[in-house]
Order: structure tokens, then C-alpha cells, then sequence
């Protein structure tokens, strides 16, 4: 199965542990961006709506396109008491639409699913003249090398999944990522680029860790006794220090217009 496919198999642990965002990236979007009531956006994989609802709440036509068919049946639930949402079943690259129809198009911790080939064309050509572009990502990290916790954990992928220690020692630097996707936003053609970070922290359970943990594409697509094992051992040693971790949360924000 596409990795892309596995987060339809965690409707609820995505709704309760994935994170909002905040308020302040949604006052810098919206400034950018001018929406208004009379405004339309779409949103490209929408999940369970954690970055919808600021959006419906200016009256603007949001039209939310969604893969999954179980997120897709949630969020339109989730927001059945708002009559500007429409939500689409669809992959963005198969979505049919006109050209320059959207005064916005954002994306939430989801863009990355499409080829840069044919997210960025499609996007730059559905988005209105003067339109906006908003992509943004939750990084979550529970790394605190000096935290008893952060060493168990990982001394625990290191016995099950020793070729991810490799994965992640070998992971693209933060500032070379931001300035990778800041230059291919302007390849594609759109200008006046603005770039943000945003931070914030979560405290988890053992319990809400692993919540947590099975909404990301690589722990849900592990062989089934493997994940249990792992799972099972994180979740123990999180318990028997505290029954605590702490979330780090960074939030990358990139803003451009089509001119």
C-alpha cells in the first residue's frame, strides 16, 4: 500500500494527537492572504481538519480535498453545522477543477504526498491572479538528548529498528529543508515569498504517545508483531520515568502570491 494511503487506517488517533497549530500561523495566513468572506480557498488534504475550521470561521468557501475516504467522511461530519465547506474524496493530482478559481490554496503538513512536478503546475495554475499559496508542517520532535526518556526511547529503535538510527542521523538539516522549499516555490513561479517558524510544546502519556506515533506513515506501515514491540516497550519505559514526554513542535510556514 502507498504510504500516503495508511493515515485512512487512523481517523481517531489523528484527530486526537495530531495538533492544531495554533492561532498566531492562522492571523499571519490570513493577513497575507486578505481572506474575506467573499474569498474561495481550497484546502489540499485536509485529514481530520485540524487547519480548517480558522478558515470556515470567515465565511469564505473552503473547498477541503481529501484522499482517504474515512478523513474525509470525518471532516465533513466534524464541520456538517458549516454550509461553506465542501469536501472532496479525491487525490489532488486527480481533482478536477478550472483554472484560476481559488483566490488561496494551503496545505497542511501534506504537500510533500504530491510530485513537486505536479502539485506546484496544479497549484500555480487553480490559484487566482494575485492569489495566495500557504504551505505549512508540524515537525513534531520528542529529542531532548539529556532527557532519561529521550535516551530509552532511542536506545529502543536502536535494538528494533537499527537501520532508522541510520535514517535519522542522515536527515536532511532544518535550514537546508526551509531553504530547499522556499527555492522550489519560486521555481514554479510564484513570488513575494515569506517564511516563518512558529514553536510550541505538548505533554503526552505513554499512552497518547503511542497515539501519537501510530499517525505517522512509517510506524503505521511497520510488520504488525514488529509495531507491537515497539509500542508495547516505548510506552513502558515513558511510564516507569514519569509517565511523561514532552513534545516539541515546529511549525514552518511559507507564503507566496501568484503575480
Amino acid at each position: 500500500m502507498d504510504m500516503k494511503y495508511l493515515f485512512d487506517e487512523a481517523v481517531l488517533n489523528y484527530e486526537k494527537r495530531r495538533p492544531n497549530y495554533g492561532t498566531e500561523i492562522f492571523k499571519d495566513i490570513m493577513k497575507y492572504s486578505e481572506i474575506t468572506s467573499d474569498k474561495s480557498i481550497i484546502e489540499v488534504g485536509c485529514g481530520t481538519g485540524q487547519a480548517t475550521e480558522p478558515f470556515l470561521k470567515t465565511k469564505c468557501k473552503v473547498t477541503a480535498v481529501e484522499l482517504g475516504e474515512n478523513l474525509s467522511s470525518y471532516t465533513r461530519e466534524k464541520f456538517k453545522n458549516y454550509n461553506n465547506l465542501e469536501v472532496v474524496r479525491s487525490a489532488f493530482e486527480d481533482y478536477d477543477c478550472d483554472d484560476n478559481k481559488f483566490d488561496m490554496l494551503y496545505s497542511a503538513t501534506a504537500f510533500h504526498w504530491i510530485p513537486d512536478e505536479i502539485g506546484y503546475k496544479k497549484a500555480y495554475r487553480i490559484i487566482k491572479n494575485e492569489g495566495t499559496i500557504a504551505l505549512f508542517w508540524n515537525r513534531p520532535s520528542a529529542n531532548d538528548k539529556e532527557s532519561p526518556v529521550h535516551q530509552k526511547i532511542q536506545s529502543i529503535y536502536k535494538k528494533l529498528l537499527p537501520e532508522w538510527s541510520d535514517k535519522v542521523s542522515n536527515s536532511e538539516d532544518n535550514k537546508y529543508k526551509y531553504s530547499r522549499i522556499v527555492d522550489k516555490i519560486e521555481e514554479y513561479g510564484f513570488k513575494n515569498i515569506e517564511f516563518k517558524l512558529y514553536h510550541n510544546s505538548r505533554k503526552m502519556t505513554g499512552v497518547q504517545y503511542i497515539e501519537l506515533l501510530n499517525t505517522y506513515s512509517d510506524h503505521l506501515a511497520l510488520e504488525k508483531s514488529l509495531k507491537s514491540q515497539l509500542f508495547n516497550s516505548i510506552r513502558t519505559v515513558i511510564e516507569e520515568l514519569g509517565n511523561e514526554v514532552i513534545i516539541n513542535d515546529t511549525v514552518d510556514l511559507y507564503l507566496a502570491k501568484k503575480m
